[in-house]
């Protein structure tokens, strides 16, 4: 997750976060870690957006999991602690400085035996994936990526499998005509390629920065 996350009222998103479920003190933790000591930290998927992922999970309990985009961990943390016995996570990260951390993390939230870390870039490992394989993809990535990103995962996704891609109104740049930069053009893309995609049936939420909810039929 990245922008400013302004789509909504600053006192109906408090209003939301104080009627959720609080993380747990080891994320509260991650959280403010990340926000001290690594770049970018407002792409921490954070605590609401974290229990919706666990929520999730423990709706349609998934027994394989992708996430594109690992960041300090957070969101591949949520999922894994819902995840029905035997249940594993897949997650990619092109930062390799993080990797430490990444593992530190999934180590100290006792998670560690449930996921596999792949670094590296996305548009390289994902077509060395089997396809028809996950149950569940979370796609929080370069949003530059997104367009391309769509066709590999959908492909990776077992019939009646489910996307959740995070950042699909980044910032209300979609819908603002003067808005022509890389980032802002995929997303759009993106968009617009899973709006027309007849194999699919999906749900944009307009919650924080938008998330795109798909279902392969």
């Amino acid at each position: 997750m990245d922008g400013d996350f302004d789509l909504l009222p600053e006192a109906l998103m408090a209003y939301a976060e104080a009627h959720t479920t609080p993380a747990d003190a080891f994320l509260q933790a991650l959280e403010r870690d990340t926000y001290v000591n690594v770049l970018c930290p407002r792409m921490i998927s954070g605590s609401y957006q974290g229990k919706l992922l666990e929520m999730i999970c423990r709706m349609i309990r998934p027994m394989r999991v992708l996430e594109v985009g690992t960041y300090t961990g957070y969101s591949a943390i949520c999922m894994a602690k819902a995840l029905p016995e035997g249940g594993r996570i897949t997650t990619i990260e092109h930062n390799e400085e993080l990797q430490e951390r990444i593992l530190q993390a999934f180590e100290q939230a006792q998670v560690a035996q449930k996921i596999e870390l792949l670094l590296g870039e996305a548009e390289r490992i994902l077509p060395g994936l089997p396809p028809g394989t996950f149950d569940f993809v979370f796609l929080d990535a370069d949003k530059a990526g997104y367009q391309s990103y769509y066709p590999l995962v959908k492909t990776l996704l077992v019939p009646g499998g489910w996307l959740l891609a995070d950042n699909v109104l980044w910032n209300g740049k979609v819908y603002a005509p003067s808005c022509h930069d890389k980032d802002t053009l995929s997303v759009r893309a993106f968009n617009r390629a899973v709006q027309e995609d007849t194999e699919v049936e999906n749900l944009l939420l307009p919650v924080r920065d938008g998330l795109m909810l798909v279902r392969k039929k």
